[in-house]
């Protein structure tokens, strides 16, 4: 990509923001290592912080894994928003169970493709780290619970959109904790004055076919699966607005890696090129045609481009109504007058300018790259 261009897209990034109004206050909630469609919507928040659309509050992490961690603090650090923190799940899913039993959804998860870890550690000739952080050990970083409890407390009453892209477990324990110095308010009540919506990844909600394969509304899905109970307790007790993008919306929609191949390469580095590329043969090792090109579902990108841009018809939304979690990990919607819930709609003739916004999001150079501290 030539200098130009990148200025371009640099000064776009800045100017946009005026016409859109005060950023929106997000906690973003991510599994981030068993899939990458986490990273891609991690790039996405960052390019939509630098436009001005949003305040990025925390990440929290929902795999107990060490690495994940530093990596994330990684891609905050090059997208020049280091100084975000990021809190850990305590003995939540551990990554282990992947490696000795990988999902019969997701069999090329990870299964020695731990790409946080790649790059956590990825160091130059020098014995620097290719991608600084200062954030080594995931072990080191707040457990995530009370860097919401704290977070959340900080913040204007109704302020808050809550994006979860991995499990329950994190939020769903919110919900459970009790009044300390932070905030005299339990979780549920926490919850309730500071969050307006939770915008999350998570369900199956319609019929389609893909790759020759009918699949039903009302499948198991991965996210529900992972942490049955804490599903269940959130679908039941959040007490605001739930909107759930399910399974069926980002498996239609592909990040292309021509994408990655094009728009990544204005510098030699970048972890979020670096990432797909890492993972893209195992990915390509699970697909009918492994010789092509791996393009990639967008399933939580779909949650991120909703939660910050819910009024740009990117899609349309189901009746009001309830969601309730079974056993299996699958999720029957009720239509209801009045319910807490609805879940994503993408038409067709929405699916070319949705993807072609998440992917220019995603792939949006940074204003600052590197080390930086908040304005």
């Amino acid at each position: 990509m030539k200098r130009g261009l990148v200025l371009l897209l640099v000064i776009l990034a800045v100017c946009a923001p005026q016409a859109r109004g005060a950023p929106v206050n997000v906690i973003f909630d991510t599994d981030m290592y068993s899939d990458i469609d986490d990273m891609l919507a991690l790039a996405m928040l960052h390019s939509l912080q630098d436009r001005g659309e949003v305040k990025l509050l925390a990440v929290t992490v929902t795999t107990e894994a060490k690495w994940i961690a530093p990596y994330v603090d990684l891609v905050d650090t090059f997208y020049g928003h280091g100084y975000i923190p990021v809190g850990v799940v305590r003995g939540g899913v551990p990554a282990k169970i992947f490696d000795e039993r990988p999902p019969a959804d997701q069999p090329y998860s990870p299964n020695g493709i731990n790409y946080t870890q790649y790059l956590a550690q990825l160091q130059n000739k020098h014995g620097a780290f290719v991608y600084p952080h200062k954030l080594t050990d995931g072990d080191d970083a707040e457990e995530a619970v009370h860097l919401l409890r704290r977070v959340l407390a900080a913040q204007p009453d109704g302020s808050v959109v809550m994006i979860q892209v991995g499990y329950c477990t994190n939020f769903a324990r919110l919900l459970d904790s009790k009044a300390d110095g932070m905030s005299q308010l339990e979780g549920r009540q926490l919850v309730k004055r500071k969050v307006r919506l939770l915008s999350t990844m998570a369900g199956n909600y319609a019929a389609i076919e893909w790759n020759g394969e009918k699949i039903p509304a009302n499948k198991s899905e991965f996210n529900l699966r992972m942490d049955i109970p804490a599903a269940q307790k959130l679908f039941a007790e959040w007490p605001t607005p739930i909107v759930a993008s399910g399974f069926e919306i980002g498996l239609t929609m592909l990040f292309p890696q021509r994408s990655i191949d094009r728009e990544f390469n204005y510098v030699e580095h970048h972890p979020i090129a670096e990432t797909y590329n890492y993972t893209a043969a195992n990915y390509r090792k699970a697909s009918k045609h492994p010789d092509a090109p791996h393009d990639h579902s967008t399933f939580d990108l779909t949650a991120v481009l909703y939660a910050v841009r819910p009024d740009e018809g990117y899609f349309s939304l189901s009746a009001p109504g309830k969601i309730s979690v079974l056993p299996d990990g699958s999720s029957p919607f009720e239509a209801m007058d009045g319910g807490p819930h609805r879940y994503l709609i993408l038409a067709d003739g929405q699916r070319a300018r949705t993807l072609e916004a998440m992917v220019m999001l995603a792939s949006q150079p940074p204003v600052r790259r590197g080390p930086a501290r908040p304005q």
